[in-house]
């Protein structure tokens, strides 16, 4: 987040004093801005609410945006907001204090942020504690307070006018994506760093008293002199256990009030930050990183070292912004896109960066969605309402709607679309295609088309699809009866009585039409049975019971007629069978001949014969179905029978056919 400044004129300067006359001394308050450290909108709001015309108010995001603030601006109370901290508050209050003495600090947060800042505010570094959520009156009553203390303390108007002056306000740049108070943090951030250090103090204890004390001890002065031996040698951090500050800091172990060890370790925080420094003006920020990362090892608490590393952090910040501004200047949004998430990776919260990434992720959509409005307009040219699916309009303004949806562009594509499918929708229903009207429609309704429209459409293909019926029901029933009547009844398959009627029982099953056509048809299939049936051609009359039993006929009216079936097979089957000839009243008889050879050879035998007793007794149809032994006896066997006579067999008063057999025995008489 950038700094922002609600300028008043009561900045001006005092009023030019008239000539020969000495000005009269106002104590007007130098640094009269408030700098809030907070990304809490309603807190930012509520201060500029309670400002005093003469104080602006400026908003940072994050520390290294309240470091460049601070360098940039004439700052004379600071609120930090806990929540919006990268850092332990107490840590950063302490930072502040011992950096900027004059400016008085406000935190604001929960209970439990107030007792980790216990020895801060004990001790009036911090001025006052805001607990959350904050209260409009609460925050006059503390701003105007700390306004008082800034006024009435010793870093005050007067004796800080000179030093404020020098921290001059800078203005701020922003590029295309991001840039902003990060691109201008290294150079204002100098002026803390190349500062006279801040040397870190021994416990209280003179230095004279302190060398004369441990002046005995052989081993300290032993760790002293290879200290101050590496420290000549330029062995500040390295070899472990051989550099100077390890053994300067072994020296603070065996006596932690010897000033040599403290300003020993002073100085190699110094020479560290100063070719930290020059690594940094060289833009080595890897170098320069290490190298802050062995002071910070020396001194956590050091200002220079805390300043130091909100300038490493800018540095990174700048760099990785200008990285994104030359990929999104020659148009890979996305090459800047991945830069911007690479620093985000690194696990530096920068609002700018957040921000950089924020706008060309949104410059991305637009692109996008730009990209499919196009397309789905030059599918509209092209007639692609709804297929082929992937490439058509409909695709295509859904695509964009769903990044955009509140896009003016994007609800001006979409009526354009609904418009187009309505209108083909009715084109489709002019030729009577329901079911292309109905496709176009649904596409309509899901693009958000007006209920009554959709409604009409629906309605109109509906009842389209009933006149279409009826004409196609009746134009079926005319194709069935002319198929009907000319006894095309099963066959051909394609061109068939019984195919008619499946389509009209497709098409409407329970339309009057339909049900004259099945009756029809069912008394038909039975007809034909009964005629197979007169023509005892019984298969086929079962064949046409299998027809109607299919179409769904009268099961009572099938069931007579199989009963019919099944009495004249039985009667024929009585009427076909043979019957023993002993049976039957013989009125006449020939003997059999015993054939001579037979006789001279003294062989017996019979043969085994069927005959048909016509109706009026005579004997017809022989046939010869065994003998012993084969080819003696048939002969005689045949011409004997074929003169028998039997009297007639008489079934329901009438004389009918009947099969007989009969055994003719040979036998020689012993």
């Amino acid at each position: 987040m950038t700094a922002v400044a609600s300028h008043t004129k009561a900045q001006s300067s005092a009023a030019t004093p008239s000539r020969g006359v000495a000005p009269p001394l106002r104590l007007t308050l130098i640094g009269k801005q408030l700098l809030a450290l907070t990304r809490d909108r309603k807190l930012i709001q509520t201060l500029r609410r309670v400002a005093d015309p003469a104080h602006e108010v400026y908003a940072a995001g994050s520390e290294i945006d309240l470091a460049g603030a601070l360098m940039a601006h004439q700052t004379g109370v600071v609120v930090l907001d806990v929540a919006a901290l990268a850092s332990p508050a107490g840590q950063l209050a302490a930072q502040l204090h011992a950096q900027f003495p004059d400016i008085v600090l406000i935190v604001t947060g929960g209970a439990g942020d107030q007792v980790a800042l216990s020895a801060q505010i004990t001790d009036g570094s911090v001025h006052r504690f805001l607990h959350k959520p904050v209260s409009e009156q609460r925050v006059r009553l503390f701003v105007e307070a700390a306004w008082r203390r800034y006024a009435e303390g010793p870093g005050g108007p007067a004796s800080m006018a000179a030093a404020l002056a020098a921290r001059a306000p800078r203005g701020a740049k922003w590029w295309l994506l991001a840039a902003g108070l990060a691109a201008l943090a290294a150079p204002l951030l100098w002026v803390g760093l190349n500062a006279p250090p801040t040397p870190l103090r021994p416990a209280p204890a003179t230095a004279g008293r302190s060398a004369a004390s441990t002046a005995g001890d052989a081993t300290l002065e032993a760790l002293l002199a290879r200290a101050d031996h590496a420290l000549a040698a330029g062995e500040l951090a390295a070899p472990p256990g051989a550099s100077a500050a390890d053994l300067y800091r072994e020296a603070l172990r065996r006596n932690a009030r010897d000033p040599r060890a403290v300003n020993g370790l002073e100085q190699i925080i110094d020479r560290l930050l100063s070719d930290a420094e020059g690594a940094l003006q060289e833009r080595r920020l890897q170098d320069a990183q290490q190298l802050a990362d062995q002071a910070h090892a020396i001194g956590p608490d050091h200002p220079r070292v805390a300043f130091l590393m909100a300038q490493i952090g800018a540095q990174r910040e700048r760099l990785v912004l200008d990285k994104a501004q030359h990929a999104a200047a020659t148009g890979n949004v996305a090459g800047a896109l991945a830069a911007l998430d690479d620093a985000r990776r690194g696990g530096r919260h920068s609002t700018l960066v957040e921000e950089a990434r924020q706008q060309l992720a949104q410059q991305q959509v637009d692109e996008r969605v730009a990209e499919f409005l196009r397309r789905g307009r030059e599918a509209l040219l092209r007639g692609q309402l709804i297929e082929p699916p992937a490439e058509s309009a409909r695709s295509f303004i859904e695509s964009a709607r769903a990044l955009a949806p509140g896009d003016v562009l994007v609800q001006q594509a979409t009526q354009e679309l609904i418009a187009r499918l309505q209108a083909e929708a009715g084109r489709a229903l002019t030729a009577g295609n329901p079911d292309q009207a109905d496709s176009l429609t649904s596409a309509a309704a899901a693009a958000g088309a007006q209920r009554a429209d959709v409604a009409a459409l629906r309605a109109e293909a509906q009842r389209l699809r009933a006149t279409s019926k009826g004409d196609s029901l009746a134009r079926l029933a005319l194709t069935f009866n002319e198929r009907l009547a000319a006894g095309r009844i099963t066959d051909p398959a394609a061109d068939s009585a019984k195919f008619y009627l499946a389509q009209l029982l497709q098409a409407d099953p329970g339309h009057p039409t339909t049900q004259l056509a099945r009756t029809a048809f069912d008394t038909r299939v039975l007809d034909e049975a009964r005629g197979a049936l007169r023509a005892q051609d019984y298969a086929l009359a079962r064949r046409w019971l299998t027809e109607a039993r299919a179409a769904g006929a009268d099961a009572a009216s099938i069931e007579a007629v199989e009963t019919t079936i099944g009495a004249a097979q039985d009667a024929a089957q009585r009427a076909s069978s043979y019957v023993s000839a002993s049976s039957m009243t013989r009125t006449r008889y020939v003997a059999p001949l015993f054939p001579p050879d037979a006789s001279r050879r003294g062989i017996d035998g019979w043969v085994d014969l069927q005959f048909a007793v016509n109706t009026d007794g005579s004997v017809g149809e022989l046939t010869i179905v065994g003998a012993q032994p084969v080819g003696i006896f048939e002969q005689a066997a045949l011409d004997a029978v074929r003169h028998w006579h039997y009297q007639p067999v008489m079934r329901d008063g009438r004389a009918v056919s009947q099969r007989a057999r009969v055994r003719v025995r040979f036998a020689m008489e012993r």
